[in-house]
């Protein structure tokens, strides 16, 4: 059985010792290791986590955002997920980023797969990524008005309408080949029915 707080003391150490430079606090929360920095370090602190043999955090395993709203002095906190499958431990970095200026580097050259995760918190919650090759909307369309996971957003909000892209000039529906329809025949029901009462009379013999 893998001793998961000697595990998280030995990353800990490691974090300190190859990132002590950007690392802004690192603590370690419920069992796992949780550090954050401010935006100037996260592209040094996130290349250094996935290149140093040391460390070998080689997967991203997920990117979310936070809105504090009027609980902190900066509103939102980004949030990184890194594993490293070879060493099997993980990380948490946070980073804060201010209402006023909702901007980070992207990381998208360290990890590919940062691009769509970086363009759904661009959508949900309007924190852009400076460097991003194509940060667009992922799930709303591009006429969307506002960024619905933020806490101010209005429930009871209406988007303005658009015009359809690829107006239809009839019903295309007409013109679909649909397969008949599959019936299950009446006499399959009463073969049923004559079994039944076949074995009803013999239980009165």
């Amino acid at each position: 059985m893998v001793d998961t707080n000697n595990r998280s003391s030995e990353l800990l150490e490691t974090l300190q010792k190859e990132c002590g430079d950007e690392l802004q606090d690192s603590v370690i929360e419920r069992g796992d290791v949780v550090v954050t920095v401010v935006p100037e370090n996260l592209t040094k602190l996130l290349t250094t986590c996935k290149n140093s043999p040391s460390l070998a955090f080689n997967l991203l395993a997920d990117l979310t955002a936070v809105d504090w709203m009027d609980l902190r002095d900066e509103r939102f906190e980004v949030v990184y997920q890194l594993l490293s499958i070879s060493k099997l431990w993980r990380v948490s970095v946070k980073v804060a980023v201010s209402e006023s200026n909702p901007e980070i580097p992207s990381i998208v050259s360290l990890w590919a797969g940062a691009s769509f995760m970086e363009r759904e918190v661009w959508d949900m919650f309007g924190i852009r990524f400076q460097g991003h090759p194509d940060l667009r909307r992922i799930l709303m369309y591009e006429e969307f008005v506002g960024h619905p996971l933020r806490k101010d957003y209005p429930v009871q909000g209406k988007q303005p309408r658009i015009p359809l892209r690829a107006p239809e000039v009839e019903n295309t529906a007409r013109q679909m080949n649909r397969p008949d329809l599959v019936t299950i025949r009446a006499r399959s029901r009463s073969r049923g029915a004559d079994s039944l009462s076949a074995v009803g009379q013999g239980s009165t013999k």
